[in-house]
């Protein structure tokens, strides 16, 4: 295995291919282990889930266990889910509230400043025991509007330059409530038996939607006496592998943009929303906030849709042909009961384990993965928009996020964005950073 040579990338000649190996090799996945999900940042959780002092959510992170929590004075703690004694799971529960943190191995206990506040029979330890070598160890953490990532490497950026140009999109989900986002309670777990970078793929692709999701455009437009139109959209490449797809809210938003299909009696306050928006913004802002939805990837594996609702997902590899998903539901914090029903009802609908889109791309992936086992075929094409602005039917996106990943596993410079503004007329000379090695025979 060659992984210079995983992505052939001519922006020169509007040809982008990446060999199907990086989706089967288990030496890939190893690689990527190490050389992606423990070198960038990534998605732990949102401070709304610990809201109260002694609050604490475990989760499991690139394979590590993890938990983050509220100490008595409200700060947040992130803490390797280890007992620093011999090792055993110190949080047990997915979730809590907790003034004491104690090993059920060997009862040692820490308060929720991660300190070690007791065990027993101190009194066999010499004078060399030092508590606070043993006390809880935290990884690099840190949180945007609310947003928590951890990094298990000291030389990664920091995270604000990490997340670039994703961080204004992250600023259109705060900026939704004055009072703040939470998240709501309960999530949707599954499993896909596909590899994991076919999601990302996924998450971010209007291509398949008109033909993959027919069904939910012909329910809505059925419901709502509306024919379908999917308006405008575009792709933007945001740094460092992070995309997003911009489009028209063709179908409403819950902030703040009514339509039929939310009911008439919801309209005055969507309405009101979005003259509060306009209050507190301008109406430019207002409408980059109510009139558009955005499904934003953070490279690697971190995709908020903002959408008809706000959804938070994300996924990790358990081997080259698995993954494992877990999805939340976003929303103000002031939001009042009829409109977060609402919210929930949008949510459950379409990305909803049941709904009209999740069934079919999980089928969708689940159908690649096992296409490729067929063999005959080396290459994907990821070509599509190549040679004119970017709309967001294209594969921009999606090539942003491979350029990132194939930087990362090939461990070579990283050079991000250059296609942005190309057109046909006005090629550049790329022949001496992408040689001119054949995509295939």
């Amino acid at each position: 295995m060659d992984v210079d040579n995983l992505v052939y990338d001519r922006p020169d000649l509007g040809r982008f291919q990446v060999h199907r190996s990086s989706m089967t090799s288990q030496e890939i996945y190893e690689l990527e282990m190490r050389r992606v999900f423990d070198r960038c940042w990534v998605y732990l959780g949102h401070e709304s889930e610990v809201h109260n002092p002694g609050d604490y959510v475990r989760r499991v992170v690139a394979q590590r266990p993890l938990f983050f929590a509220r100490d008595r004075e409200g700060e947040l703690r992130v803490f390797h889910n280890t007992c620093p004694h011999r090792g055993a799971l110190i949080c047990r529960t997915e979730q809590g509230n907790a003034s004491v943190f104690q090993c059920f191995y060997h009862a040692w206990s820490f308060n929720t400043s991660g300190e070690l506040i007791g065990m027993p029979d101190i009194d066999g330890y010499g004078p060399d025991f030092d508590r606070a070598e043993l006390s809880l160890h935290s990884p690099r953490f840190d949180s945007y509007k609310g947003f928590i990532f951890v990094c298990f490497d000291a030389e990664t950026e920091s995270l604000v330059d990490y997340l670039a140009g994703a961080a204004e999109y992250l600023d259109l989900v705060a900026d939704q409530s004055p009072a703040g986002m939470r998240v709501i309670p309960g999530s949707n777990r599954y499993t896909i038996k596909a590899n994991w970078k076919l999601l990302a793929e996924n998450s971010i692709d209007g291509y398949h939607l008109i033909p993959t999701h027919k069904t939910f455009f012909d329910y809505i437009g059925h419901r709502s006496n509306d024919v379908f139109s999917d308006g405008t959209s575009f792709g933007r490449a945001l740094g460092n592998g992070h995309s997003v797809m911009v489009s028209d809210a063709t179908y409403g938003r819950p902030i703040a943009k009514w339509h039929p299909y939310f009911g008439v009696n919801a309209r005055s306050q969507i309405e009101q929303m979005r003259d509060d928006l306009t209050v507190r913004f301008g109406p430019e802002r207002a409408i980059q906030v109510a009139d558009t939805n955005r499904l934003l990837l953070i490279f690697p594996n971190l995709i908020v849709q903002d959408a008809m609702a706000i959804t938070v997902r994300v996924f990790y590899p358990t081997h080259p042909a698995g993954l494992d998903v877990s999805a939340w539901e976003m929303a103000p914090t002031e939001e009042p009961d009829n409109m977060l029903y609402i919210r929930m009802q949008s949510f459950l609908s379409f990305f909803g384990p049941g709904g009209f889109a999740t069934p079919d791309d999980v089928e969708a992936l689940e159908s690649c993965q096992q296409g490729f086992r067929s063999g005959g075929v080396e290459w994907s094409d990821l070509s599509r928009g190549m040679t004119r602005a970017p709309r967001g039917d294209d594969e921009l996106q999606m090539r942003s996020f491979w350029r990132r990943w194939h930087s990362l596993v090939s461990e070579k410079p990283y050079t991000d964005n250059f296609e942005l503004g190309f057109t046909p007329d006005q090629a550049p000379d790329y022949s001496q950073t992408f040689p001119l090695t054949p995509a295939s025979e």
